[in-house]
């Protein structure tokens, strides 16, 4: 028996790939095996190639696999495009249809199945995903009611005429290779699972929860690829919690809608991808000056402009931290698991009222869609910190005076109230203004609120600013990281181990304010340092150089064609850079 596996599926995008990659994923992670997926896909609603991969373990996996065990084909440009990924003896099933042929040089074994012709038989050549899904479960010898029950969640609300045509697509297919095979694949056999109960989410949908969790009643937002699923999560849980989502007429309406709901004393957030955040920059702004709490996540994917609005890039970071004109307060982290954004979010929610400020959760699309096994979390560890937020009775004011909203204080942190507090009354504005909030040009007055709202980054916490995995105290490599590459690069190192090279591994969590004393022991210790990246202008590493130095020691893996990192990629780069290293 094998320990992994990993699958395949691909066709043309509006064929019913994403279902049946949904409904076989279910069922592996309902008989308790650790899963990773990764969907490519294109920003065409219907068209285009698409493929699903999903990597099938018995222990836990934060990374896709280099290569591939069973590739299942609704068309020869799926075998055209992913034949070369199958490990000898790899085996395709496709559909018979196309009349599918092995391209040159691979050494795989392919099985024609009358998928579609099963399909028709039943009625419509809809039924043609589970047919070709039930064909490839068949060969792993695992439980057929296990794959059957998610058959029956996942379309049960069609009726039960449905249900039974999809079950007999399922079933026809499946006999049809086991009378092929003579039975299961002996050399497809997983190893039973751990039975530990396990989580099985998207990092969006994580995000979600852990809004729900962190106390958020309100969001605003526009879809946009990879944020959506964000909102039509919460579309469907706030509402049981008393809270609404409303989908705005663009980015700029969905923030000012949740800076306006924070000053309401409602804890709001909004979600979007590059191109929303660059038209949130001027409110965001306005949150910073207003010291308005505001969260926003930027689920980053390939640009400039539209870009690569489905694929993997990591190139947010500077302008997350320097987008805005002027200069303010701003907290932008960076999670790099599934807990992590569920725990992250609620840390979010927090800081923003902690300090008053915007916070930016910086995902990257992989780790915003891409499927996988998480660790049940744990509620217990939820703590709600609103900040300074003004109880009780407010003293009584002087005739015409207002409430000292924006007071100078010894950390520069002003006492908050929700509008209509009694005595609480004061004024906001986007310009200059004094420590009631009316608006002030003298110089004096701007230096010192300068100096009160960029102060307050001076005295940021965040929990696990960088996360060290650091066995040796002088290694041959350490290697930095931000966001999903973080399971990635821990495949690579255990390569780079059994080949005699001792490795450290850093994630940094927290990208501004940038935790530079609590790197710089560890790069100064390093005999080279390798900084990965999905960008071209190496961002986290101009990052370190600017805050940690150490310039002449740092080297870059960098990936910018929108895919994300191999484990097999990283390792070879890395060895390259050793060798060149010791030479």
């Amino acid at each position: 028996m094998i320990s992994q596996l990993s699958w395949k599926i691909g066709g043309q995008q509006g064929e019913g790939v994403e279902s049946t990659d949904r409904i076989f994923s279910t069922a592996l992670n309902r008989l308790g095996y650790y899963l990773y997926g990764y969907r490519h896909f294109s920003s065409r609603i219907k068209g285009g190639h698409t493929n699903n991969k999903i990597r099938i373990s018995t222990k836990p996996i934060r990374a896709i696999s280099d290569d591939l065990n069973i590739l299942v084909a609704f068309d020869q440009e799926t075998i055209d495009l992913n034949a070369h990924e199958l490990c000898d003896n790899g085996v395709i099933v496709a559909d018979a249809k196309f009349n599918p042929v092995l391209p040159a040089g691979v050494n795989a074994r392919l099985f024609a199945v009358p998928i579609t012709a099963i399909a028709e038989g039943l009625g419509t050549s809809l039924f043609k995903n589970m047919a070709a899904s039930g064909a490839s479960w068949s060969l792993l010898g695992l439980p057929l009611e296990v794959f059957n029950k998610a058959v029956e969640e996942e379309f049960g609300r069609k009726g039960p005429a449905i249900v039974e045509k999809n079950l007999q697509a399922v079933k026809q297919a499946s006999e049809f290779v086991l009378e092929k095979t003579g039975g299961a694949l002996p050399e497809l056999q997983l190893a039973p699972p751990d039975g530990k109960e396990k989580l099985f989410i998207i990092g969006n949908d994580a995000i979600g929860l852990g809004a729900v969790a962190a106390g958020c009643r309100f969001m605003s937002a526009y879809p946009i690829t990879p944020a959506s699923e964000i909102m039509e999560y919460l579309i469907k849980v706030l509402p049981k919690f008393g809270g609404t989502v409303i989908q705005t007429e663009d980015e700029i309406a969905a923030v000012t809608m949740a800076i306006g709901a924070n000053y309401g004393g409602v804890r709001t957030f909004t979600a979007s991808a590059g191109p929303g955040l660059s038209l949130m920059m001027e409110a965001i702004g306005l949150a910073g000056m207003t010291e308005t709490p505001l969260v926003i996540v930027d689920t980053q994917r390939g640009g400039p402009s539209t870009g690569l609005p489905t694929k993997q890039e990591q190139s947010d970071v500077m302008a997350m931290i320097h987008g805005t004109h002027g200069e303010i307060p701003k907290i932008v982290l960076a999670p790099s698991t599934i807990e992590e954004c569920f725990y992250d979010t609620i840390e979010a929610f927090n800081l923003a009222e902690q300090y008053q400020c915007p916070v930016i959760l910086l995902t990257d699309l992989q780790l915003s869609l891409g499927k996988q096994t998480s660790e049940l979390l744990d509620y217990r560890k939820i703590k709600i910190n609103r900040g300074n937020l003004v109880s009780g009775e407010l003293p009584e004011l002087p005739a015409n005076d207002l409430f000292k909203r924006y007071q100078m204080t010894s950390d520069g942190i002003s006492p908050r109230v929700f509008p209509g507090m009694k005595n609480g009354i004061h004024h906001v504005t986007g310009v200059e203004h004094d420590q009631n909030g009316r608006p002030s040009e003298n110089p004096i007055n701007r230096k010192l609120m300068m100096e009160k709202r960029m102060g307050k980054l001076n005295q940021v916490k965040v929990t696990n600013p960088i996360v060290v995995d650091a066995p040796y105290e002088q290694p041959d490599l350490l290697i930095i990281n931000m966001g999903s590459t973080g399971g990635t690069i821990d495949e690579a190192r255990t390569r780079l181990e059994a080949e005699g090279v001792k490795t450290n591994h850093i994630k940094v969590r927290l990208l501004h304010p940038f935790p530079g004393d609590a790197l710089k022991p560890y790069l100064s210790k390093a005999k080279s340092v390798v900084v990965v990246e999905n960008n071209y202008t190496a961002q986290l590493s101009d990052l370190i150089k600017l805050h940690c130095g150490h310039g002449d020691k740092i080297k870059n893996v960098l990936k910018y064609d929108g895919t994300p990192f191999l484990p097999s990629e990283i390792h070879q780069r890395c060895k390259e850079l050793t060798l060149a290293w010791q030479h």
